[in-house]
C-alpha cells in the first residue's frame, strides 16, 4: 500500500495532510492524467494506478473508458502501456465480481455487461482490440485475448457479427493456436470456443483455416485421451465446429480426419478402467461426442452414410465396441458410449451386421446384443443405462429386414433348438414380468422388429406360448390381449403392450383378422373408449384404445363375419359417438409426452413417468390419424355404408404404400443386379484361369510321358552297355549311360514337383470357382424372386389405380345424377334445392316417374353422413 500511495503520489503531486482524495476523485485525475499529458511516461505510470484501482473503482474507471481507448489507438508502439489498457478494460468488462468490490453497493451483477455494450456501440473499438493480436509481446497479446473472451461471454452474437465483417479478424485468431506458449495457446482455445458458439460462418471459416489439423495435432502432443484439460477444451472447440454444420463435417470427413481419431478411443484391454482419472473420462466423453456429431440423425442422410462407412473403415467402431466391454468402465461414459454406437449403426447394413457378429468376453459366449438386452430387461439397472441401450436396440433394427427376421426367428425356436439364451426369449420374458418398466422396454423393442416388415408381422402370429405346465399353450397376440385387460396392469405396461398392438396390426389384416377372433378384445376397446376417467394417464390409454380400435376398422378385411369394418363403426357410432371418439382419438397428441418423444429417437427423460410414447410409434399415429378419421366419420349414424370419398382417400394411401414398397423394392433389384455383374465377371476371370491351368496340366503331362520314356531308354542303353561291355577297362559307355540318367531323373523330379504345384492351382481354382458359381445362383435366385416381388407389387399397384379411377368414375357419374335430379326437382315444384337440403320425398316420386328400367341413387341426410351420399 506505501508503494501504491507513493506511486499515486508521484502521478496525482502531492497531497496535503488529511486531504486525501476519494477513490472516484483520484480516477478521475488519473483519467484526465491520461488524456492530457504529452509524455509517454505520464500516460503509462496512470495506466498502471488505473489498472490497479480498476478492480475497487470499476464503474468508476469504466466511466472514462475512452480514455484507454484513445491510447490504444494512438500508442500502440509501446507495449507497456498498451498491456496496462487492455488489462484495464478486461478488468472493467468482466463478467465476474471482484472480492475488493464486494462492500460497493454500486456495483451490480452484471456492470460488466453493461461497460461491454457500451464498448461495442462502436465497432471499431473491437477492430482496435482485434489489431493488438498481431502484436508477438505476451503482454499485449495475452490481454487482448482475455479482452476479447469477457466481450464474447457478455455480448456473443454483437461480437461474432463484428468479427465476422473485420478484416482477417478469425485468421488473426486462429494463429493464436500455434503460439509456442502454452498460455496463449490454451487461453486461444477457450477465446475460439465462445466465438463458434451457434454461428455457422465462423465455423465454417476457422474450418477452412486448417482448424482441424491444428487441434489434433494439439490433442496428440498432450497425449490424446491421457492428456489434460487442454485436450478437453480442444474436442470442445471440435465439437462446436461440426454440431449441426454438414459443410463441416463432410470437410472433416473428406479430410480423412475421422481416420486420425481411431487411436484417441483405443483402451487396453488387459487393464481394469476403474481407476481411470475423471479428465480422461471427461475425454473420452468428448470423443464420443464428436463422433456423434459426424451421425447424428437429424444431419444430411448423404453426410451420415459417408460418416458411417468412414468410421466401420478407419476401425472406429471396433475401438468403441471395445469400449463397452472393457472392465471398470464408469457408469456415464459407457453410456454414451452404448448411445454413440446407436448413432454409428442406425440405418447402415454393414454396421448393423459387424456389432450383430460383436461378442463379448465371457464363458459361455454372448452376442453384444444378448447382453446389453440383459441390462435392459433388468430392474436394478440405471434408467439411463436401460434406456441407451433401448436406442441401441432400436437403431440395429432400423431398416434392418435381416436383423428383424433374426429377432422373430429365435421367438419361433424351442428351448431345445438353442443352448443360449437369444435376444427374443428375453424380450418375451420381460414382457410378461412383473416390472411394469421392463414391460414397456420389452413391448417397444418388439415393436421395432415389425417395422415396415408385414412379413414378420404375420410371422410372429406364430409365436405360441406355455405359459405353465398344466395350462393350454396360447399365442404371443392372445397373451398379450389377455395382459392387456388384467385388472392389476400397471398404466406404462398398458401403454408399451397398446403401442406393440397398433405397429403390429397396422398395415397387416392378417393379423387384425385374428385379434378380432379372440373373444372380448372389441368389448374391452370400446369400453375403454367410452370410459369417463379423467387424468392424463387415463386419457392416453383411451386415446391408445381408439387408435387401436381405429386400426382394426382401417385394415379390416370384413374376413370376421360378427367384426366386420361396418359393424365395427356402428358399434363406435351407436355406443360412443363420433365427437366422442374423435376427442379420445385426439387425446394421444394433445399429450405433452408426444410432443417430447415426436422429436427424435433417442429417449430423453427426467423421470421414470416420462418413459411413456416411442418415436417410431408417433410417427405411425402420425400417419394414420387423419386416415383413420376420415375412415370412421364416412360411415352414417345408421352405420350404412362407407362413402365412395374415403374409399378413394383409403385406396390413395393404398397406392402411396405401395408406391414406397416398390421403390424400396426396387433399389434392392438394382444393388443385387449390380452384385451379380460383379460376381459373374469374377466366375469369368476365374473361369479363364481354370483353363489356363488345364492347358498347362496337360503340357507338363505331356512332358512327364516324354521324360518317363527317355529315362526308359536311358536304363535299357545302360543295360546293354553293362552286358556287352563286360571285358572293357575303361567302362566308358556305362559311365555315360548314368549320367544321363542322373540327368533324366532330375529333370524328371523336377517335372513331378512343377505338376504337383499346376494341379494344386487348378484344385483351388476349380474351389472357388464352384464356390462362386454357387453364389451366382444363389444372386440370380434372389435376383429373380426380387423381379417377382416387384412386378406383383406393380401389378397390385395398377389394380389400386384401375380401382381408385373406377371409385372417382361412380362418384362423378352419381354427382351427375345428384344434379339432373335437382333440376328436374326444380322445375317440377318451381323450387331451387341446395346440396343440404332434404329431397328424399321429391326424388322418390322423381324415381317414381323416371321409370322402372332406370337406376337412381338412394340419398342421405347430410347431416348424418357426412361424406354425402352412399351407393
Amino acid at each position: 500500500m506505501n508503494f501504491l500511495k507513493s506511486g499515486l503520489q508521484t502521478v496525482l503531486g502531492s497531497q496535503q495532510p488529511n486531504q486525501a482524495p476519494s477513490g472516484a476523485e483520484t480516477v478521475e485525475l488519473l483519467v484526465e492524467r491520461v488524456t492530457s499529458s504529452t509524455l509517454l511516461e505520464d500516460r503509462r505510470d496512470a495506466c498502471r494506478a488505473l489498472k490497479a484501482l480498476s478492480k475497487k473503482y470499476r464503474i468508476e474507471v469504466g466511466i472514462g473508458m475512452n480514455a484507454m481507448l484513445q491510447v490504444l489507438e494512438n500508442d500502440r508502439t509501446d507495449c507497456e502501456i498498451i498491456g496496462y489498457c487492455l488489462d484495464t478494460l478486461c478488468h472493467v468488462t468482466s463478467p465476474e465480481q471482484f472480492e475488493e468490490e464486494e462492500d460497493n453497493p454500486n456495483v451490480t451483477a452484471n456492470i460488466g455487461e453493461q461497460f461491454t455494450e457500451i464498448f461495442i456501440k462502436n465497432s471499431d473499438n473491437v477492430c482496435l482490440v482485434l489489431a493488438c493480436l498481431e502484436e508477438y509481446d505476451f503482454r499485449v497479446r495475452w490481454a487482448a485475448i482475455k479482452l476479447l473472451t469477457n466481450l464474447l461471454a457478455n455480448r456473443p452474437k454483437e461480437i461474432q457479427e463484428i468479427v465476422l465483417v473485420s478484416p482477417m479478424g478469425v485468421s488473426k485468431m486462429m494463429d493464436l493456436l500455434i503460439d509456442s506458449r502454452e498460455v496463449i495457446r490454451n487461453d486461444a482455445l477457450l477465446l475460439m470456443i465462445q466465438l463458434t458458439k451457434g454461428n455457422g460462418n465462423i465455423q465454417k471459416i476457422v474450418a477452412f483455416e486448417n482448424a482441424f489439423d491444428r487441434l489434433l495435432d494439439v490433442i496428440k502432443e498432450e497425449g490424446c485421451s491421457d492428456g489434460g484439460i487442454v485436450v478437453e477444451d480442444c474436442l470442445i472447440l471440435m465439437l462446436n465446429l461440426l454440431k449441426n454444420n454438414p459443410s463441416n463435417q463432410q470437410f472433416f470427413k473428406e479430410g480423412s480426419y475421422i481416420q486420425r481419431l481411431a487411436p484417441m478411443l483405443e483402451l487396453s484391454t488387459d487393464q481394469d478402467q476403474a481407476g481411470m482419472s475423471p479428465q480422461k473420462v471427461s475425454n473420452l466423453h468428448c470423443m464420443l461426442q464428436v463422433v456423434r456429431a459426424l451421425v447424428c440423425p437429424s444431419n444430411p442422410q448423404q453426410v451420415i452414410s459417408s460418416c458411417q462407412k468412414a468410421i466401420r473403415s478407419s476401425g472406429l467402431l471396433s475401438a468403441i465396441c471395445n469400449i463397452i466391454m472393457a472392465s471398470g468402465v464408469p457408469p456415464d461414459l459407457l453410456i454414451e458410449t452404448i448411445n454413440t454406437i446407436a448413432e454409428v449403426i442406425r440405418g447402415d447394413g454393414q454396421n448393423q451386421d459387424y456389432f450383430n457378429s460383436f461378442m463379448a468376453p465371457c464363458d459361455p459366449p454372448l452376442s453384444a446384443i444378448v447382453l446389453l438386452l440383459m441390462s435392459m430387461v433388468n430392474e436394478k439397472q440405471p434408467l439411463s443405462l436401460r434406456c441407451a441401450v433401448l436406442y441401441c436396440f432400436q437403431s440395429y433394427l432400423y431398416r434392418n429386414e435381416a436383423g428383424q427376421t433374426s429377432l422373430v426367428k429365435t421367438l419361433l425356436q424351442s428351448s431345445e433348438q438353442t443352448q443360449s439364451i437369444t435376444s427374443g426369449q428375453l424380450l418375451c420374458r420381460s414382457l410378461f414380468s412383473t416390472d411394469p418398466l421392463s414391460n414397456w422396454f420389452a413391448a417397444v423393442s418388439m415393436s421395432h422388429a415389425l417395422l415396415e416388415n408385414p412379413a414378420q408381422k404375420e410371422q410372429l402370429l406364430r409365436v405360441v406360448l406355455a405359459t405353465s405346465h398344466t395350462s393350454k399353450p396360447v399365442s404371443l397376440l392372445e397373451q398379450c390381449n389377455q395382459l392387456l385387460q388384467q385388472a392389476n396392469c400397471k398404466f406404462q405396461s398398458k401403454v408399451g403392450l397398446l403401442m406393440l398392438l397398433s405397429v403390429w396390426l397396422s398395415h397387416c389384416q392378417l393379423a387384425v383378422r385374428t385379434f378380432l377372433s379372440i373373444p372380448g378384445t372389441v368389448a374391452y376397446l370400446t369400453g375403454q373408449i367410452s370410459a369417463n376417467e379423467h387424468g392424463d394417464n387415463e386419457y392416453l390409454v383411451q386415446g391408445l384404445c381408439a387408435f387401436l380400435m381405429g386400426i382394426c376398422i382401417q385394415f379390416n378385411d370384413n374376413s370376421v363375419h360378427e367384426h366386420q369394418r361396418e359393424f365395427l363403426c356402428q358399434l363406435l357410432v351407436k355406443r360412443i359417438g363420433l365427437d366422442t371418439y374423435n376427442k379420445k382419438l385426439g387425446e394421444v397428441s394433445k399429450h405433452e409426452n408426444y410432443s417430447k418423444s415426436a422429436k427424435q429417437p433417442q429417449i430423453r427423460i427426467a423421470a421414470t413417468t416420462d418413459l411413456l410414447l416411442d418415436y417410431e410409434f408417433c410417427r405411425l399415429f402420425k400417419a394414420l390419424e387423419a386416415v383413420i378419421s376420415k375412415t370412421v366419420n364416412g360411415f352414417s349414424s345408421g352405420g350404412e355404408n362407407i362413402t365412395e370419398l374415403t374409399l378413394s382417400q383409403e385406396a390413395s394411401g393404398l397406392v402411396a404404400q405401395y408406391k414406397d414398397i416398390i421403390r424400396e423394392q426396387d433399389a434392392r433389384l438394382q444393388a443385387l443386379q449390380q452384385q451379380l455383374a460383379h460376381q459373374e465377371a469374377k466366375v469369368r476371370e476365374l473361369s479363364g484361369a481354370l483353363e489356363q491351368s488345364q492347358s498347362s496340366n496337360a503340357q507338363l503331362q505331356d512332358q512327364n510321358i516324354l521324360l518317363k520314356a527317355q529315362l526308359q531308354a536311358a536304363a535299357d542303353l545302360r543295360q546293354q552297355t553293362l552286358s556287352s561291355s563286360a571285358s572293357s577297362p575303361l567302362h566308358l559307355l556305362p559311365a555315360q549311360g548314368d549320367h544321363q540318367q542322373e540327368v533324366l531323373e532330375k529333370r524328371l523330379s523336377m517335372l513331378s514337383l512343377e505338376q504337383q504345384t499346376d494341379r494344386a492351382k487348378l484344385a483351388y481354382y476349380e474351389s472357388e470357382n464352384s464356390r462362386l458359381l454357387g453364389e451366382l445362383d444363389q444372386l440370380r435366385a434372389r435376383v429373380s424372386v426380387a423381379e417377382g416381388k416387384a412386378n406383383e407389387s406393380g401389378t397390385e399397384l395398377d389394380k389400386l389405380r384401375k380401382d381408385q379411377e373406377d371409385l372417382l368414375e361412380l362418384l362423378t357419374d352419381q354427382e351427375s345424377k345428384m344434379q339432373r335430379y335437382r333440376m328436374e326437382l326444380k322445375r317440377v315444384t318451381g323450387q331451387s334445392f341446395d346440396e343440404d337440403d332434404d329431397v328424399d320425398d321429391e326424388l322418390q316420386a322423381i324415381e317414381a316417374n323416371d321409370g322402372e328400367g332406370k337406376d337412381a341413387p338412394s340419398m342421405a341426410n347430410s347431416s348424418n353422413h357426412p361424406g354425402g351420399f352412399v351407393c
